[in-house]
């Protein structure tokens, strides 16, 4: 009996986490407020290192997602919506997605910066369907987190990802799993 207590309970949260998780996937998408999210999370970025503003603008493309949203009870996923900006005016609007099936537990939130680079990488990814950091070896994902200095082999890749801003119970901030694909923003 206390089995089968214990599984209802584990589903019930299950099913509110998900829902949680996926309730703003029902919603419109709303250009005006990402637009919005966008420009204060670039703010914050800015504000963690001298050197961002700078690699920011010396880019070829910038992708912000302002809050990317993970959550799951053995099941688990992620999504956030954001947007692409070359020359600071945003040209196309992404979400990220993924799941996962393991040892998940809890609910967090973060804001992720990536950097294009060089223009090839950029256009790699613009010309891609469900582009994911994991999958592509040119990507360095920034250890230091965003505020930390940055090492020489970091600075050579053509496409560098930070994440910031993490809050919640849930420590995994890994960026392997998400694939990011392009909202059409009508």
């Amino acid at each position: 009996m206390n089995n089968r207590l214990h599984g209802a309970r584990t589903w019930t949260v299950l099913v509110a986490v998900m829902g949680a998780l996926l309730g703003p996937l029902a919603l419109a998408f709303d250009a005006s407020a990402v637009d919005q999210q966008v420009s204060a999370t670039l703010d914050r970025f800015y504000a963690l290192n001298p050197q961002n503003k700078s690699l920011a603008q010396g880019a070829a493309g910038v992708l912000v997602f302002p809050s990317i949203t993970k959550a799951g009870v053995g099941v688990g996923g992620e999504h956030g919506e954001g947007a692409l900006l070359e020359g600071g005016k945003t040209v196309g609007y992404y979400s990220t997605s993924g799941a996962s099936v393991g040892l998940t537990l809890g609910v967090s939130r973060h804001s992720e910066v990536i950097l294009f680079k060089t223009k090839d990488a950029l256009d790699k990814f613009v010309n891609s369907k469900n582009w994911s950091i994991g999958a592509d070896a040119s990507v360095a994902v920034v250890k230091t987190g965003a505020g930390g200095t940055y090492d020489t082999s970091t600075m050579s890749k053509p496409v560098l990802a930070f994440v910031f801003g993490e809050k919640g119970l849930m420590g995994d901030v890994s960026l392997a799993g998400g694939k990011i694909s392009k909202i059409d923003a009508k």
